[in-house]
């Protein structure tokens, strides 16, 4: 069989096949023999791997985005002034039937080395520890939602009727009435007065009738712990916004510009920042950011017919150039 030579753009360069307990790593390149060691991916063992590279005189490294388990080599890596690839796994599947650790490796080094590899936008370190809070920040403010959708459901339970006659069981009227009973106070009419107003179309009848189920102990209980959860949630939202603020406290001049964009608000300014950083020259076109995202459509076709894509999430978004 005819062997295949590559042009070699790369003169030194590594590749790391990462798994959660190890990691198996393979050199090549010019003066060097192809070596190939494994490494636990306890830190004393990945700062072996890199003082291994260095003394090899390795300029590039490539890893798959596996997971969550690149990051702690990439981070050990990352200040060494090395070269660090993150490469979607699709791009540099093995042949099927022939796949090792050993072999994996080995392949990702020959394909870093003949200059064939994507990397993945990696964004600096100070844009992903904004990342995590702010994406965490949503997530809990995704949990507030959940529990507002929980009380809902035990009220319902209790038969209390108050998605029956209010369009929003979130706004100000339904809150009042919900936080008396979450106390375990019965509904009157005197209530029912202080929250009334015209804009409700159920009458004050009506509404009376909707707040007297049959709570017992364990709803109001079970209502109270949810309404403590979410004081909780809320208390720590209000720390992430701090703590973003002041990461950000820098680059306030360019979220008062974004602010300026109608429907962009406060906290949509600083996920955008967060998301897709402030250095836009990693995107050349709005059209590469735009496929980044993955909200520009790609071509899949086959046999004259064309297939949907599944939208492409988080590492496994392609370098923009």
């Amino acid at each position: 069989m005819e062997t295949v030579n590559f042009q070699q753009v790369v003169n030194r360069g590594c590749g790391i096949d990462v798994h959660k307990k190890t990691v198996v790593a393979t050199i090549d390149g010019q003066g060097l023999k192809r070596t190939t060691r494994e490494f636990l991916t306890f830190t004393s063992s990945l700062t072996d791997l890199k003082d291994w590279l260095l003394e090899n005189g390795i300029t590039h490294v490539v890893m798959e985005s596996t997971g969550v388990y690149w990051k702690p080599v990439y981070q050990i890596l990352e200040p060494t002034g090395l070269t660090v690839w993150i490469v979607n796994a699709r791009h540099v599947k093995y042949v099927p039937g022939h796949k090792t650790d050993k072999k994996d490796s080995a392949w990702l080094c020959k394909l870093l080395l003949a200059g064939l590899l994507k990397p993945s936008y990696i964004p600096p370190k100070q844009q992903r520890e904004l990342r995590d809070l702010t994406r965490y920040r949503k997530k809990l403010i995704q949990d507030i939602a959940s529990n507002k959708n929980r009380i809902i459901r035990i009220l319902e339970d209790c038969n209390v009727k108050l998605s029956s006659v209010l369009s929003d069981t979130s706004g100000i009227t339904a809150t009042k009435l919900i936080d008396k009973l979450c106390d375990g106070k019965a509904i009157t009419m005197d209530d029912i007065n202080e929250v009334y107003h015209k804009k409700i179309q159920a009458t004050k009848e009506e509404l009376w009738e909707a707040c007297n189920g049959f709570m017992n102990e364990h709803h109001i209980y079970f209502l109270q712990t949810i309404r403590q959860n979410t004081r909780d949630t809320e208390k720590i939202i209000l720390e992430l916004n701090d703590r973003i603020r002041a990461l950000l406290s820098p680059y306030e001049n360019i979220l008062e510009h974004l602010r300026e964009i109608p429907g962009l608000g406060p906290k949509t300014a600083e996920d955008l920042v967060a998301e897709i950083g402030l250095d836009m020259e990693v995107f050349p076109t709005e059209n590469h950011l735009s496929s980044w995202v993955g909200v520009s459509p790609g071509n899949n076709e086959s046999a004259g017919k064309k297939k949907a894509d599944a939208q492409r999430t988080g590492i496994n978004k392609q370098n923009p150039h």
